[in-house]
């Protein structure tokens, strides 16, 4: 058994931002709709960095920011960004008038949201949420119409102005399945009692990317979209342009004689005398766990199984009999363009969705 470490330490894992990938997936998505686009950039941005993606979608087609706390608004507010901004998942307890300080417009959930809103001081701008479906956040519809007679009261006291009723699709990323027809009912039916009530909020929002990429009955005055700024069309429908790559340095090889043991519980038997590389990350990072004996990197011109169990930190990949010096760099994921693992497949891999593959990288990985 021979290996060869590298003799001094190779830069660690390193995550890269495509910003003109996010530019043409914002212009693409802003075509989709005739109203409104709200580059949603909740998660730090889906992975990609909330303000460089804020920065890029509005110099291309989105003129609204949004995000779910009022934490993650202010911070978009501290790095110079002055668009509208809307966050809509808040406790009771938040931080309602630095909110309101800031210019930034929140969601209203419920009737205890609204007090609390009201007590932040005058000038909030609120849009009323309705739950259109998924039991989640959101009024629940016995709670709509108190909501709204009591919204229109604070409007009318001049403490804040109704500017938005919003809802969310459960199932948009099946575009015919009957659930999104029942969603698009009940919010029709919400902003119908709104407008009973005397509310006339300019804004109306439901959409969100699967549905503004498919079903043009969802689109309102606004559409909200995160993923698909980043490349994820959840729908499967539309060619959009992945905007992360993830790479990592080899740090050693070595080669090992036919049934060698890689990793916990020896989950991998070399076959045949063949080279391993060992790369320094893993589910600390962001690799699912799971993935081990499924998932590949792309290395020294080709695709190299990952062997054995991921570790905390560690991934050992399969070289075959082709030599690759420590120092040379795996492309773990990134578009696809030449070859390498997208998002998608690590996702297929792990049976989840791309959103928790871009969005679970960890800190200690460098952002470039």
């Amino acid at each position: 058994m021979t290996a060869v470490l590298a003799t001094r330490a190779p830069a660690g894992a390193r995550l890269e931002v495509d910003l003109g990938a996010v530019a043409n997936n914002t212009r693409l998505l802003s075509a989709c709709t005739p109203g409104a686009l709200m580059a949603v950039v909740k998660a730090d941005g889906f992975g990609h960095g909330a303000v460089g993606v804020a920065r890029t979608a509005l110099a291309h087609g989105a003129s609204w920011l949004g995000v779910t706390s009022i934490d993650e608004a202010l911070a978009l507010r501290a790095a110079g960004l002055r668009a509208p901004v809307l966050s809509w998942l808040n406790t009771v307890d938040a931080d309602f008038v630095a909110a309101v300080g800031a210019g930034v417009d929140v969601a209203v959930p419920s009737l205890a949201h609204l007090e609390a809103v009201t007590r932040a001081g005058i000038g909030a701008r609120v849009h009323l949420h309705l739950d259109t479906g998924m039991a989640r956040d959101g009024a629940a519809p016995h709670e709509w119409p108190a909501l709204c007679r009591a919204a229109r009261r604070a409007e009318r006291s001049g403490v804040l102005r109704v500017v938005g009723v919003m809802g969310h699709l459960g199932c948009s990323d099946v575009p015919d399945d009957p659930a999104n027809a029942a969603g698009r009912t009940a919010f029709d039916w919400g902003v119908g009692v709104a407008r009973g009530a005397g509310l006339r909020p300019p804004l109306r929002h439901l959409a969100a990317t699967a549905a503004t990429l498919t079903d043009p009955a969802s689109l309102h005055t606004m559409s909200r979209v995160g993923a698909g700024l980043v490349g994820i069309d959840p729908s499967g429908t539309t060619r959009l342009s992945p905007a992360l790559t993830l790479t990592a340095p080899v740090v050693g090889t070595r080669r090992v004689a036919a049934g060698t043991s890689v990793g916990y519980g020896h989950a991998w038997r070399a076959d045949r005398a063949t080279t391993l590389a060992l790369l320094p990350l893993g589910y600390a990072d962001g690799l699912p766990r799971t993935t081990g004996g499924r998932a590949q990197v792309w290395l020294a011109g080709r695709r190299r199984a990952v062997v054995g169990r991921i570790s905390m930190d560690q991934v050992v990949v399969d070289l075959g009999d082709d030599a690759v010096l420590p120092g040379a760099v795996a492309t773990v994921f990134g578009p696809g363009h030449h070859g390498e693992p997208t998002a998608a497949e690590w996702a297929a891999w792990a049976d989840t969705i791309e959103h928790e593959i871009v969005t679970g990288i960890g800190a200690r990985v460098a952002r470039g």
